[in-house]
């Protein structure tokens, strides 16, 4: 009896992809060379698998419908779309997008249907595709399902996943960058991994191990030359970028996401926007692209919908130092995770140094979230700063299963923004890991915060009733004064925080807020406290018109 790709069956082949991935995640981060040499394709195909995995598993625990194969598959989908890690993962989270649309409509060789699916929504993905890449390698694998004469979808994967073995092959004389370096796509060799873990799900054998290398490589396998070495030939031509930027976009549709491909297009290149396939193209989007401005990136997904979850990942900090870890999967010694809600500081962390993950303020974030932004730093050892109570203890989640796959991760207690700055302000990846942790958490807990928010209702507080459009002042939490308008309570809160002594004060203005509250406020205290410090900057939060910290 042919296999039913059934719910049971993707939630095997999902396992075995990650397993699959896990052992080959070395070798494919060491031959990554294309369209940027930053030895991660592995490791992000891995996180994107991981993310599909978890999604199923949640879905069949939380959800009976995911126990239907197409909903199990859509999870799977999702996961990957929310999930996904570079470029490689953005194309990998479109192979599940495939099996999700072939199995909603349930007809024909679905293996086949879906691979076919898989390459048109991947394709069109890329902005601007080169032969000798994973798209290469999954068109060949879709025409030989295509014409496998089977039904079976046992055979008719394995038929495709040899064709992807052979492509795959193929691909170090399609790109120059490959043919330099003497290896195939990473990509590439991503996605054959993952066919033969399907295969291996639907027939109960594994494929025989092949080599992934050149013949004349083979015996050899160097691992590729230095970044100067490979500079890759940008599709556009341009100057090698600094970042990748990427993020997920919601309240967005088909026609500005196409004016968003073309912003996009402007800034860098290796752009790639891929969604959940909701009609119109008003559901989840993710974005993708390599550049050198990050505001301009994401001020471009500003203006075509709402984007949530940027992460920025500097190329610069993916050279692997000389025996930092021979397995390929950590190029850092050491690295910063800041959380924040606010684009201005996250900007402000980035300047710093830091690995930047932007939350929304509006959705919780999981702790397997955070999990794929801590691996996503390719650090050994990592120091978080979550600058909220709430996701601290989500931080600390995250934390414990990062350190259960091998990584040091430490969660310094932080619970504002101007925290986490002060904390950042002390780091120094030259001091000693366990010196430098107690650093900033001494430097964190120096920092008094508060903020001003407009009251909403008539309410009794600590210090009295407020009524509706009263300014609140809060100081770690508590309710301390009812002002009448911003200027004024930014004025006696920041007196208020002051009375116990202060060296700097640090005004984060909000989303909305005027920079005349900044400035009013500055030069109060430049006069009332001339012995004080005072920085202003734009914090970019939608919840606190103004956050004050005091060290």
């Amino acid at each position: 009896m042919p296999p039913i790709l059934d719910a049971d069956l993707l939630g095997r082949w999902a396992a075995g992809a990650v397993a699959a991935l896990e052992r080959h995640r070395a070798e494919i981060d060491r031959i990554n060379v294309f369209p940027v040499p930053d030895s991660d394709t592995g490791t992000n195909l891995l996180l994107t698998m991981r993310s599909a995995a978890d999604a199923l598993r949640r879905g069949r625990r939380e959800d009976g419908p995911a126990d239907r194969p197409a909903a199990a598959a859509g999870e799977l989908a999702r996961g990957a779309l929310v999930g996904a890690r570079g470029n490689s993962g953005v194309l990998m989270s479109q192979v599940l997008r495939g099996f999700a649309e072939a199995l909603v409509e349930g007809e024909g060789p679905r293996v086949a249907d879906a691979l076919d699916r898989a390459d048109r929504l991947a394709a069109a993905a890329v902005a601007c595709p080169r032969e000798g890449t994973v798209l290469t390698v999954l068109s060949a694998a879709a025409k030989a399902a295509a014409g496998c004469p089977s039904d079976d979808d046992g055979e008719v994967a394995a038929t495709a996943a040899d064709a992807a073995h052979a492509a795959l092959r193929e691909t170090t004389g399609q790109l120059a960058e490959l043919t330099r370096a003497g290896v195939v796509d990473a990509g590439g060799l991503g996605l054959v991994v993952v066919l033969d873990a399907l295969v291996e799900a639907l027939t109960g054998v594994a494929p025989a191990a092949r080599s992934h290398l050149p013949e004349r490589v083979r015996d050899t396998a160097p691992a590729p030359r230095g970044r100067e070495a490979l500079t890759t030939e940008r599709e556009s031509g341009s100057a090698e970028h600094e970042y990748e930027v990427m993020y997920l976009l919601e309240d967005s549709d088909d026609a500005r996401v196409a004016e968003l491909r073309g912003a996009l297009l402007a800034v860098g290149d290796s752009v790639a926007i891929v969604g959940d396939g909701t009609p119109g193209g008003t559901g989840l989007w993710n974005v993708h692209v390599h550049c050198s401005d990050i505001g301009a990136a994401v001020e471009a997904g500003i203006g075509a919908g709402r984007p949530h979850r940027i992460t920025v990942m500097r190329f610069a900090d993916q050279d692997t130092p000389s025996g930092a870890d021979p397995t390929g999967r950590f190029t850092r010694g050491r690295a910063v995770l800041f959380l924040t809600t606010g684009p201005g500081a996250a900007q402000l962390a980035r300047e710093a140094g830091a690995n930047v993950l932007e939350v929304s303020p509006r959705r919780s974030v999981p702790a397997d979230e955070l999990a794929a932004a801590l691996a996503g730093t390719r650090a050994r050892h990592v120091a978080v700063l979550a600058c909220d109570r709430e996701l601290t203890a989500v931080a600390e989640q995250a934390a414990t299963s990062a350190r259960a796959d091998g990584q040091e991760v430490v969660v310094v207690p932080t619970s504002s923004v101007p925290q986490g700055l002060a904390a950042l302000a002390v780091h120094d990846p030259e001091r000693r890991a366990g010196d430098d942790v107690v650093a900033m958490a001494e430097a964190a807990a120096g920092t008094r915060t508060g903020g001003l928010v407009l009251a909403e209702s008539e309410a009794l507080t600590w210090v009295g009733r407020c009524a509706p459009g009263e300014v609140l002042g809060l100081s770690d939490g508590e309710v301390v004064l009812i002002a009448p308008d911003l200027n004024v309570g930014a004025l006696w809160l920041a007196h208020r925080m002051l009375t116990p002594g202060g060296e700097l004060v640090t005004a984060l203005l909000g989303a909305e807020a005027d920079e005349e509250l900044g400035t009013r406020l500055a030069d109060d205290l430049r006069r009332t406290h001339p012995e004080v410090d005072v920085a202003v900057f734009r914090g970019g939060q939608t919840d606190f018109p103004l956050v004050l910290g005091v060290e």
